[in-house]
């Protein structure tokens, strides 16, 4: 049997949902009425639309099936239970209750343990993780390895947190200061990169020796386990399943957005052990989210859930998922166009700052790229880097901007076909051919926090 080097997707289309390439001058028109920020575009105006996969794949047979199975009961509704017991199957802890979303998660979270002036590490905190520990006047803290930073370095597992940082972090401020510490797998904000068993582990052992509750950011748990059944010694012949068991078996809880590797369109979770933390948190999400079982969420969407928990862990499906990630970063490769190495699980991050190297930081060379995609083919990216992660400390007033400024192409599940991805490489190829002639953009608009979900812009 001849062997590909991308697999080939294990499903067949069976509904279709149109799209369009609307004119150049539309597009023009659709930028400008939008401030130049992608978020506060038309989707109808989009082409090929890769500004997430959170919530934007398709759901299948099975999943839709399980919909109109949905228990609309206020309280104890069978879809909670379906839900329950899939979630205490693939990830083994004591307690949980459903969300929104995973951002609902990290609020509740947040809202109980976080006090002003508090720190909470992590080996890179994502947009609403961040956003949530600072909007309780909380202190975010990334502890990754160096190597996260060098887009140019294939170290196999990017996403891992120093472990010396860490514990010299928790020397400098003490475990009063550090309500909880996080990890996040797959690590989003550094390329898509995996964490390995080892790492989360000694992770683990560091967190428990302080005393100090661990969480896992697990919106993409599936990806880094596949990850780590590829590259981590001793997992080869371990399904990804078992993988996932001993990797949460090592924390104490976790937040998820369950509209990345649970593939469905709307929903959260979050787990933990601890009895006394667990009724303090489901007295927030009472007053936050609805009743605890059902979480902000119709029954439907529970039994979309659980099927979709066990669909994300199908090896088959890693398989094409990765695969199709990696043929898209092997077509930009070898088009010129310099993105993080090794390829991540959901996305392609192509460094922004490499092709426009005369568009400083402060005039936002991600945006720009982000901007650009559009303006030549209609397709929307997001903006990873000065827009998203540049802080004000309010220790010195100084601005600190991130390491690498990205722009990421982040696939939907089972949504996208490889000629689609050869548009968009090509499309990238044809704005990297006049990289010189962009320019940077300035704010007209930014509030404090998540400031690149509505902020507006205008070219300089």
């Amino acid at each position: 049997m001849t062997k590909h080097p991308y697999p080939p997707e294990p499903f067949r289309i069976k509904v279709v949902e149109p799209i369009r390439l609307i004119p150049r001058e539309a597009r023009e028109a659709a930028l400008k009425e939008a401030g130049y920020n992608l978020f506060l575009m038309k989707a109808e105006d989009m082409f090929i639309d890769l500004l997430t996969d959170s919530g934007t794949g398709a759901m299948s047979q099975e999943q839709w099936a399980a919909i109109m199975r949905g228990d609309e009961s206020y309280a104890g509704a069978r879809s909670y239970h379906r839900l329950k017991a899939a979630v205490e199957d693939v990830f083994g802890f004591k307690h949980f209750m459903p969300t929104h979303q995973g951002r609902a998660a990290e609020n509740i979270l947040a809202a109980v343990l976080v006090k002003p002036g508090q720190w909470v590490p992590s080996n890179m905190h994502f947009d609403t993780t961040d956003a949530n520990i600072r909007a309780r006047h909380g202190r975010p803290a990334n502890l990754v390895i160096d190597e996260a930073s060098d887009p140019e370095n294939r170290h196999p597992f990017k996403g891992n947190m120093d472990i010396n940082k860490l514990k010299a972090f928790i020397a400098k401020y003490g475990r009063e200061q550090i309500p909880m510490g996080m990890i996040t797998v797959t690590n989003n904000a550094g390329g898509g990169q995996p964490v390995s068993m080892e790492n989360l582990k000694a992770v683990s052992q560091v967190y428990h020796e302080n005393d100090i509750p661990f969480f896992i950011d697990a919106a993409r748990y599936a990806e880094n386990c596949f990850f780590i059944k590829q590259r981590e010694p001793g997992y080869e012949n371990k399904s990804v399943k078992e993988i996932a068991r001993e990797m949460f078996s090592l924390a104490d809880g976790m937040t998820m957005s369950a509209k990345k590797d649970a593939i469905v369109n709307i929903g959260g979770l979050l787990c933990l052990n601890d009895d006394t933390l667990f009724q303090n948190l489901k007295n927030e999400l009472i007053l936050r989210e609805g009743f605890p079982t059902y979480g902000g969420l119709a029954g439907r969407d529970l039994d979309a859930m659980a099927v979709g928990l066990y669909e994300g862990l199908d090896e088959d499906y890693l398989s094409y998922r990765l695969g199709q990630t990696a043929y898209l970063a092997s077509r930009l490769n070898d088009n010129g166009i310099p993105t993080i190495q090794p390829t991540g699980g959901h996305g392609v991050y192509v460094n922004a700052g490499a092709i426009f190297p005369h568009i400083p930081n402060y005039e936002f060379p991600a945006q720009a790229l982000a901007v650009e995609l559009y303006r030549e083919g209609g397709i929307r990216g997001v903006e990873i880097g000065s827009v998203m992660f540049a802080c004000l400390d309010p220790e010195d007033n100084t601005w600190h901007y991130p390491a690498l400024e990205l722009l990421r192409l982040a696939i939907p599940r089972r949504t996208y076909t490889q000629s689609h991805l050869d548009y968009v490489a090509d499309c990238l190829a044809a704005i990297k051919s006049r990289a010189n002639k962009v320019k940077g953009y300035k704010f007209t608009y930014a509030p404090e926090l998540l400031r690149h979900f509505t902020a507006r812009f205008e070219p300089l």
